[in-house]
């Protein structure tokens, strides 16, 4: 068989009206059937989705309703001043490892066999000590809005 009775019978098995359009253009046919598919699909989801907002909003009152409850026993002194403690103990004992480092590094003695550090060292030291004060700062702060709304620490 010849390539023209070939392309005379793939001629003949597509429809006329598709036959005279390009390849180009079944392309782009193809995917914005594709893409309004999609586009349906996600309509579909919503629409299901959308039923479900009654029971989304009435769990959502139901455990605002239940939040300050949670938040009272969490807030209580016995877990809030081990916590305090630990953060605080922490932070002071980073920043005074921090120190001795920079202390030690910095004597005349060590000079001859310290080799300078690296500054991949040198930035994770500064994120170390920039926490550290951050942990700080917000330690005191909520010292002070417990004093303020408890009226004690």
């Amino acid at each position: 068989m010849s390539n023209s009775l070939k392309s005379e019978k793939i001629e003949h098995s597509i429809p006329s009206s598709v036959a005279g359009i390009s390849s180009e253009a079944r392309g782009v046919i193809a995917w914005s059937s594709l893409f309004f598919a999609f586009l349906q699909s996600v309509c579909t989801f919503f629409a299901a989705v959308d039923g479900l907002r009654l029971v989304i909003g009435v769990s959502s009152l139901a455990v605002s309703a239940s939040v300050g409850a949670t938040l009272d026993r969490i807030h209580s002194d016995w877990i809030r001043v081990p916590m305090i403690v630990f953060a605080l103990v922490g932070s002071l004992l980073n920043l005074l490892v921090l120190w001795q480092i920079r202390r030690l590094r910095a004597r005349p003695a060590a000079q001859w066999r310290v080799k300078s550090p690296s500054p991949e060292k040198l930035r994770m030291e500064r994120v170390q000590f920039w926490l550290s004060i951050a942990t700080l700062v917000l330690v005191a702060v909520e010292e002070f809005w417990h004093f303020r709304t408890c009226g004690h620490l």
